[in-house]
């Protein structure tokens, strides 16, 4: 008797939505617009049902990735139907994280997360990542360059920002597989440190420095950024697709300990998915929760406004700040491609439940920069010395050369 008042108000959803969806139940039935439909759900067992008769992004995602459904067409026509399926839209987005959860974040906490999340597979990685293995936004100057040309483009576009000249030493707060340490080392001539919490990105970089014959000029360690000791070395500093592992009540030590790493005129340049909305701290419609269950634990977004705020509290001027959000959409469809062009390889190496997440993880991350839903911002910081900054120059052209 549920199970049939269940598909009656399934049916009722797709009548009244007018979406072209079809809903093919575990016997047979379809529900919905089947001669026109673009995407097509199969429900394989009646507690199925529960998902689609008030569904959200979060509940849909959680029975795509359990088994308890299929999603059939192409991901861009899955997500958008999706979204207005649920009125994703007009979700109000998650609160900031409660003060309780201050455990999230301790040293212990924070390397047993960044593990479940980068210590998958370097080979998955390998599968739908650049060449140099970037994973995090590239930059687009064209619209037609390929994923390899834009992510050296996003390199360089950090390198320039941060005024790299040779010799300086230069600190990269999660490394990944070391992309930028090492194109500053060879195309720009610094002494390059990266750091990372992940054991698999720690031995891929080991092996590259040794390789490209980088020993001497590019060492990679397995260090918390909070316990990089050298206070007041490093001539510049980036953060690249790290900051969304900081956490809010650790923003202040964040900032502070960069500003203490950094020598007097030095620079820094963070780079991070932000909250569209202030006092946000996740997407509405049941996407933060099932990010924070499946994808990256522990992982908390703040809007920019914090961002410069903290910043400037630990003493960091904040000089120029650009978004760069149409140019994440762009990254993470490309990545999505990729992914499914691989999705037999990616399946074998990391499973089939963890091939769904990263599929649905990447294309509802792309459909969420291109709604508008979240941010991504280059802050560029500079610490003064008696309330000038000797090492930043006075227009922006040198950025663009």
């Amino acid at each position: 008797m549920l199970d049939q008042l269940l598909v009656h108000q399934v049916r009722r959803r797709l009548e009244t939505s007018g979406l072209p969806l079809v809903v093919e139940l575990w016997n047979g039935e379809r529900l919905g617009a089947v001669a026109d439909a673009s995407v097509r759900l199969r429900l394989h067992r009646p507690t199925s049902l529960k998902a689609m008769a008030d569904p959200s992004l979060g509940v849909l995602a959680r029975a795509y990735v359990e088994g308890a459904l299929d999603l059939e067409g192409d991901i861009r026509d899955i997500l958008a139907l999706g979204d207005r399926l649920c009125n994703a839209s007009a979700c109000t987005p998650k609160p900031g994280s409660e003060g309780w959860k201050w455990w999230r974040h301790t040293r212990n906490q924070d390397r047993k997360n960044i593990q479940y999340h980068y210590d998958v597979s370097n080979d998955f990685y390998g599968l739908w990542l650049d060449a140099r293995r970037v994973y995090s936004c590239a930059y687009f100057k064209t619209p037609d360059m390929s994923l390899d040309a834009a992510q050296e483009a996003k390199l360089d576009h950090i390198c320039r920002k941060l005024d790299l000249r040779s010799g300086e030493r230069f600190l990269d707060i999660g490394c990944g597989w070391g992309g930028l340490v090492l194109h500053a080392a060879e195309r720009y001539g610094v002494q390059a440190v990266g750091i990372t919490l992940s054991d698999d990105q720690h031995a891929y970089v080991s092996q590259l420095i040794e390789s490209r014959g980088l020993t001497g000029r590019v060492e990679v360690r397995k260090l918390d950024y909070r316990d990089v000791p050298e206070r007041g070395c490093y001539d510049k500093i980036a953060s690249v697709g790290m900051f969304e592992h900081v956490g809010r009540a650790n923003l202040t030590a964040y900032f502070d300990q960069i500003a203490a790493l950094l020598k007097p005129g030095g620079l820094v340049l963070n780079h991070g998915i932000t909250a569209a909305t202030p006092a946000a701290g996740g997407l509405g419609s049941g996407i933060a929760e099932f990010v924070e269950d499946y994808v990256f634990p522990g992982g908390e977004l703040v809007h920019v406004s914090d961002v410069l705020r903290t910043a400037s509290g630990s003493g960091l001027e904040c000089l120029d700040a650009e978004n760069l959000r149409p140019h994440y959409g762009k990254t993470l469809w490309h990545w999505v491609t990729r992914l499914e062009q691989h999705a037999d390889a990616a399946s074998r190496l990391i499973g089939e439940q963890k091939y769904r997440i990263w599929r649905v993880y990447l294309a509802g991350s792309a459909h969420a920069f291109d709604r508008g839903w979240l941010e991504l911002w280059q802050v560029l910081a500079g610490k003064g010395v008696s309330g000038e900054q000797p090492n930043y120059r006075f227009s922006r052209e040198y950025q663009y050369r």
